[in-house]
């Protein structure tokens, strides 16, 4: 890990490439090809630790002060998908990218829900279409607040751009 300050973003609030990979929470392109890992987007330093608080193997470092941007050790994440719905900032996803094609976990709170085996719009940064995915899972417990995890299949080349997804009505496919 590297311990130099990742820069600010820019004016509107969506990084570019650069800024996204000197990001410490981001992990490196070798480990997402392992296996399920988060990807920590925060660029704030705002007090906030909960990713820390929910992370079971002690992967999410945040410490003293609390407004110290998360640092993950992808070394320790197992891709557990818990850290996703505590974020207040929905800036937490996991990637794996270990076979044909991408999985992408993402925090949802919209309706309607898709279903397991859906055909979803995947949607970048900044809302624009990416491309078609498939849901391979909804997650939902009391504990994550109203929050889903939504964890779809998609090229793999579309991984590190998915950001949320919309569910494709019927007849508009």
């Amino acid at each position: 890990m590297s311990s130099e300050k990742p820069v600010g973003v820019n004016v509107i609030g969506v990084p570019t490439d650069e800024e996204f990979w000197k990001c410490p929470g981001v992990p490196s392109l070798e480990r997402m090809k392992k296996g399920p890992v988060a990807v920590i987007e925060c660029f704030q330093e705002i007090p906030c630790n909960v990713c820390e608080m929910a992370c079971p193997r002690g992967a999410i470092k945040v410490g003293h002060p609390i407004i110290n941007l998360p640092i993950l050790d992808e070394n320790r994440c197992v891709g557990c998908k818990l850290c996703i719905p505590v974020c207040p900032g929905l800036a937490i996803f996991v990637v794996d990218l270990s076979s044909d094609e991408a999985k992408v976990s993402l925090p949802y709170e919209m309706l309607p829900v898709p279903k397991v085996g859906e055909e979803v719009e995947v949607l970048d940064r900044w809302g624009r279409s990416l491309t078609k995915g498939r849901v391979v899972e909804v997650l939902y417990a009391d504990r994550f607040d109203k929050t889903f995890v939504i964890t779809v299949s998609l090229p793999k080349e579309y991984a590190l751009y998915a950001r949320n997804i919309r569910v494709v009505k019927r007849g508009e496919r």
